[in-house]
């Protein structure tokens, strides 16, 4: 079976060291995730730059973590599924049964954070391939142009994270232990 490094500051190699050591500041740790993507610093970068991209987007934080979750839920994420749990309440403050109905897949109790979700899972579902009917009852429930366009961009920082705890088999954080969740 084939293992990866989830790397530190001082033995990531010399392209992720200042990145990780400034999440590490930022965050008091650093998530494994990020640790094991130091591997690449590439793509330690396009997560933190993607990441940073999706919080300007015109998606509220509320309305970020939905997608997250809904996306993560969708491409069974062990770790994305559990860190979105911890981030949707305390960052983004949501109801637990709307957390709730998001890890199960279900019917979300707020009509309008119902319809993100739907058209999240559409998006994973159906690789982008979404009629023009699941377009419209996204725009119909109060959603924009763009915020279609940056529920693509969700889906995408949430595709590279998703395959890529898979590939690298990430342990869940302690910091998000409370919230694990099994596909």
């Amino acid at each position: 079976m084939t293992t990866f490094t989830f790397y530190q500051p001082d033995n990531a190699p010399a392209a992720a060291r200042a990145v990780l050591a400034a999440v590490q500041q930022e965050l008091g740790f650093i998530p494994g995730l990020l640790a094991g993507l130091a591997e690449s610093p590439s793509a330690l970068k396009a997560y933190l730059q993607l990441t940073e991209l999706l919080d300007q987007s015109s998606l509220s934080p509320a309305e970020r973590h939905i997608a997250a979750l809904s996306a993560s839920v969708e491409n069974r994420c062990d770790y994305c599924v559990p860190f979105h749990t911890h981030q949707a309440r305390s960052v983004a403050g949501l109801d637990g049964a709307v957390i709730d109905a998001a890890r199960a897949g279900k019917e979300l109790p707020d009509p309008r954070l119902d319809a993100l979700a739907v058209f999240t899972r559409t998006v994973v579902q159906k690789r982008g391939w979404v009629t023009e009917g699941a377009v419209a009852a996204f725009l119909e429930a109060g959603f924009s142009r763009a915020n279609a366009l940056d529920v693509v961009l969700a889906v995408t920082l949430k595709t590279l994270s998703n395959y890529s705890n898979r590939i690298l088999r990430t342990p869940l954080d302690d910091a998000f232990a409370d919230d694990a969740w099994a596909a």
